[in-house]
Order: C-alpha cells, then structure tokens, then sequence
C-alpha cells in the first residue's frame, strides 16, 4: 500500500498558503523565502512534539564500498584543488614582494644590503604565509565542525523542519517534482540513515565539505615553501655579481621570464585555453612590474633627498 505525496506519514502535508505569509507564497515560482517561512512556521510544533516524545538517538549507518569511494574521490579533488590554490598564492606572492624589495634596495648600490633585506624579508614571509594558511586551515575545520553538530542536532530533534527545508530546495531550486521529491525525502529520513542524512544536508544546504584533518599543517608548509622559492628567484643574481645595478637588471630579466611562464601555466591549469593562458601571462607581468617599479622609485627618490 502506497501512500500520496501530499499525505505521507513520514513527511505530512506540505505548508500551505495558511501556514505562510501572503508575501512569501507564490504558486509556481522560486520562493526565496520559502525556507525560512517553513523553519518558523514548523520549529515550534516540532520542538513541542520532540519534547513530548525525546531526542531521537543518532545512528550511524555503515557505509558502502561505493559510498566509501565516491567520498574518497571528492576528498582527494579538493585536497588537490587547495593544494593547487596554496602553491599560486605562495609562488605569485614570493615573485613579487621580494622582488619589488630588492629591486628598490639594489638602488642603493649595494649587493650585501640587498641580500642581507632580501632574506630577511624572505623568511619572515614565509612565515607570515605559513602561520596565515595554517589559520585559515584551522578555522575552516572548526566552521565545518560547528556546522555539522548544529545540523546533526536540527536531524535528531528536528526531523519535520529538515525533511520540509529538503523538499523545498528539491522543488524551487531544481525544479524535482513533488512526487520524485517525497519520495527521496523518503528514503534519505528512514531511520538509520541519520548520518548519511547529515552529509547529505552538508553539501547540499550548506554547500560545505569536509575538510582534511591535516589540511592546515599541508597548507602552511606548502604556501611557505612556495614563498621562499618564489622569492629567492629573483635574489639569485645579487649572489654572484658584485654590482648592484648590473644584478638588478638580470634579476628584472629572470623574474619576467618566471613570471610570464607561471601567469600562463597558472591560467592554463585552471581554465585549460590558450587565450586565458596568455593573458595571466601578461597580467601577472604587469603585476610584478608595477610593484617593482614602484618600489625601485620610492627608494630612489628617498635616496636622492639625503
């Protein structure tokens, strides 16, 4: 025996324009507002009613080798993907900051005083980077945490809200008819099933994965590494050549190239056509010749008012 969509014991008869405000209901359309209207029309009598009968007990459902997989997959993606964002960010900044630092130095005349500037620079950069991605790993854990528990809670002690925000997304924000929709509400909320239901509420509500454990550790080294490398490029001639000025114009020369080369391969990997591939070429030149230039000016000018 099958029973409606509309009258499901499991899921009960959706909201109706009685139960939302005039300006939150309009027949066919995407509601905006839909979701929250059904959070405060359903939180107090579901609350009642979890009162009444207790918490229901979180349990866990073991997961299938497919399941196992596919969440493997995604995580070896994203780790590859923030892998990726670490090593642009650490190399692009290494470029340029250093760079500019000792393209203003070498106007100084002194090949000593740019490297001893240089290096200095170069480490506590790297350490700012590192400590700076190291943070944001940490941080990014604790949200997804405070999230996860905060939805897990909402599963165990909210069902009937969960279950409506579901549907609502399913129907206005996908256009997933009713019936397939009650149907898979269905089955996603059988008992059982809460954890999965969790992760399912986590990517598609909160559009949040789970990061790794040793993300920020990663993340802080490889985005420190890279600054130090990116920055000790354009440092390598002041170490064999005795004149600054001379060192400065193969350092101008050697970062170009490095620039150039990276803007394209960055472009390239992250939109994969030739066109994207020259112009992050040609902007991230840009960049590192604006900052260098400004930087050699500044020097330049102070120097000349002593």
């Amino acid at each position: 025996m099958t029973s409606s969509p509309e009258t499901s014991p499991l899921l009960g008869p959706r909201p109706t324009t009685a139960d939302l405000p005039p300006s939150e209901y309009e027949p066919h359309k995407t509601r905006p507002g839909s979701i929250r209207s059904m959070r405060s029309c359903l939180t107090s009598s579901s609350v009642t009613a979890t009162a009444a009968a207790g918490p229901c007990p979180r349990q866990q459902l073991p997961h299938t080798s497919s399941d196992s997989a596919s969440s493997s997959s995604s995580k070896k993606f994203n780790t590859f993907d923030g892998l990726f964002r670490d090593i642009i960010l650490g190399f692009s900044d290494g470029l340029t900051v250093p760079f500019a630092l000792t393209a203003g130095l070498s106007t100084l005349g002194s090949t000593k005083l740019v490297i001893m500037g240089g290096l200095a620079e170069l480490f506590s950069g790297m350490i700012s980077m590192g400590l700076g991605a190291y943070l944001a790993g940490v941080t990014e854990r604790q949200h997804w945490e405070a999230e996860h528990a905060r939805k897990a809670w909402e599963v165990s002690n909210l069902p009937q809200l969960e279950q409506s925000e579901i549907l609502a997304i399913l129907e206005d924000h996908y256009g997933v008819s009713r019936a397939t929709a009650a149907a898979l509400v269905q089955d996603l909320c059988r008992k059982g099933n809460e954890e999965n239901l969790v992760r399912f509420l986590m990517d598609l509500e909160v559009r949040m994965m789970e990061p790794d454990l040793n993300r920020a550790w990663v993340s802080a080294g490889v985005m420190g590494l890279s600054y130090f490398v990116g920055g000790l490029i354009p440092m390598l001639p002041y170490f064999f050549m005795e004149r600054a000025r001379e060192a400065l114009w193969v350092s101008v020369v050697i970062t170009a190239l490095i620039l150039l080369g990276f803007g394209f391969v960055k472009n390239w990997v992250t939109i994969r056509t030739r066109e994207a591939g020259v112009w992050g070429a040609v902007q991230t030149l840009i960049i590192g010749a604006l900052a260098a230039g400004t930087s050699y000016a500044i020097v330049r000018l102070l120097d000349s008012d002593h």
